[in-house]
């Protein structure tokens, strides 16, 4: 609701307009009121106000004078003027001023329940294109950087648009953090967005996984790591209610490692499997949380793998695992722990590779894996979850599972796109897992359930801004949107433009 302030020197005035108009029915409700102008000036510098109601002739300070001063507390303040004088001059500085409306004593009630409405309408638009603004500048933000980190953008191009969007690049070195949340994204970068305002050198923007990403710029690195460091765990204090994970990058010179240390941060998420209990992973400590710091991970060919397992090549991925664990078990001075800290690296290795290729996590069986390593306790044992996962892994590739229960997702979302739809709410309504549900859909729809939601009710809404005259913020609520803000930014993603746009060119 937006909130009202009234002014007047007459008492039953002030009376009156709290009983004739039913404002929680504009949207409107009071905040206050005051008896001159001065009393009404100090409790607004006191008040967050959105419209202001005042009489001309008040004693100690009139009300053209008010608008003046209240102005330069609230610049976006609107006004509707109260007058018993007919006059033009005064009306005529009233217009001067911006005011939404001059209505003259006795009070017209249709009248001033028409300019409170014209005036929320006005707040609405005004408000709609400000969150507009602001999701544009941080859709190109998010955009913008995802690209610089993942080498897709020109250095040219980017150094405009990091000017542009005010990312600080001016120091010597630049950490990458990671925050991954199970809450919507948007409100979990919203939040952190705005307790990391005062911090110029930190920027913040969400990737297309999901994750907000942290680029703090520094000039020392020690004293620039420490300080990052204690701003991310006062952020994991602040978000204890939440299941926060957060990992930072290696430290790199600006601007060519900055990506390096966005993937380290990226690949340390992973390492929460391994160490559930700890509130923040540091990628370059990782090492300090094993028994033996001197594990060297580079004995084993990634890159192979990573071929195998494109390739679905099972044979001789087992045969590469099996040859790897004898070689590594020949290692002087090999541990058990080693082996088992190998094994989860493994995991991790796989984990990644089939994110990449089918650009969604298989949990459950990567969960799996992990829990049958920390349960082993012979070599062999490490030897046959690992072959188990590989053979999981290539599964997830080659498998094309076919089913019905996709199809009456589809045939669901068609009839109810309108109401708060979840693969944890479908799941449970056609007795199946939520997890191989999102599973089956990707694999037979190519995107993820969330993508699909969103093009739709986009397409949806769409239909009604070309056939209807109603508002857009109803039309987000008619297609299953309750924030108008988030119904904005998935609009502009998948048209390119604004609602409000989008109507404009029709």
């Amino acid at each position: 609701m937006f909130r009202v302030f009234l002014a007047d020197d007459e008492p039953f005035i002030i009376e009156g307009l709290y009983d004739i108009i039913d404002w929680a029915e504009v949207g409107l409700e009071i905040v206050g009121h005051a008896s001159n102008g001065q009393k009404a000036l100090d409790a607004l510098q006191e008040t967050s106000v959105d419209i202001l109601v005042t009489d001309i002739s008040m004693p100690i300070m009139n009300g053209l004078d008010l608008i003046r001063n209240a102005r330069s507390v609230h610049p976006e303040l609107k006004v509707i003027v109260l007058s018993g004088f007919d006059e033009f001059s005064y009306l005529k500085e009233g217009m001067q001023l911006g005011i939404e409306n001059y209505l003259l004593k006795p009070i017209n009630i249709q009248e001033l329940k028409a300019s409170l409405q014209n005036t929320v309408e006005k707040l609405n638009t005004m408000n709609e294109t400000q969150l507009v603004q602001a999701y544009s500048k941080q859709i190109l933000k998010d955009n913008t950087l995802h690209r610089w980190l993942t080498h897709q953008i020109a250095p040219l191009e980017f150094y405009e648009r990091a000017e542009l969007l005010g990312i600080n690049l001016a120091c010597a070195y630049m950490v990458a953090a990671v925050l991954r949340m199970p809450i919507d994204a948007d409100k979990g970068l919203e939040f952190i967005a705005a307790r990391l305002d005062a911090h110029q050198w930190v920027t913040v923007f969400l990737d297309l996984d999901g994750d907000i990403v942290l680029l703090a710029s520094m000039d020392q690195m020690e004293e620039g790591k420490k300080e990052l460091t204690a701003l991310l765990q006062q952020l994991y204090a602040a978000l204890q209610d939440q299941t926060v994970r957060i990992s930072m990058g290696t430290l790199g010179h600006l601007p060519d490692q900055v990506a390096q240390s966005y993937e380290a941060a990226k690949k340390a998420q992973e390492y929460f499997w391994i160490y559930p209990e700890l509130p923040l992973i540091d990628y370059q400590e990782l090492a300090m949380h094993q028994d033996n710091p001197k594990v060297d991970f580079s004995i084993i060919d990634w890159p192979a793998y990573a071929k195998l397992i494109i390739a679905k090549d099972i044979e001789n991925l087992r045969a590469c695992i099996r040859s790897d664990f004898k070689r590594i078990q020949a290692l002087p001075g090999i541990t058990p722990h080693d082996f088992q800290n190998i094994a989860f690296e493994m995991v991790i290795h796989f984990k990644l590779e089939i994110k990449a290729i089918r650009h969604t996590e298989e949990l459950e069986a990567y969960h799996l894996a992990f829990d049958q390593i920390r349960a082993a306790v012979a070599l062999e044992e490490l030897e046959a979850a690992i072959l188990e996962i590989a053979e999981t892994t290539i599964g997830f590739l080659i498998s094309d599972v076919r089913s019905p229960i996709v199809q009456q997702v589809l045939k669901y979302v068609q009839q109810s796109y309108a109401e708060e739809l979840s693969l944890k709410m479908l799941g449970a309504h056609y007795h199946i897992h939520p997890v191989y549900l999102g599973q089956l859909f990707h694999k037979e729809i190519n995107e993820s359930f969330t993508e699909y939601m969103n093009r739709f009710r986009v397409e949806k809404a769409k239909e009604l801004l070309k056939t209807t005259h109603a508002k857009v913020h109803q039309i987000a609520k008619e297609v299953g949107y309750s924030e108008l803000g988030y119904f904005y930014k998935q609009f502009k993603k998948y048209v390119g433009i604004s609602p409000t746009d989008y109507r404009g060119l029709l």
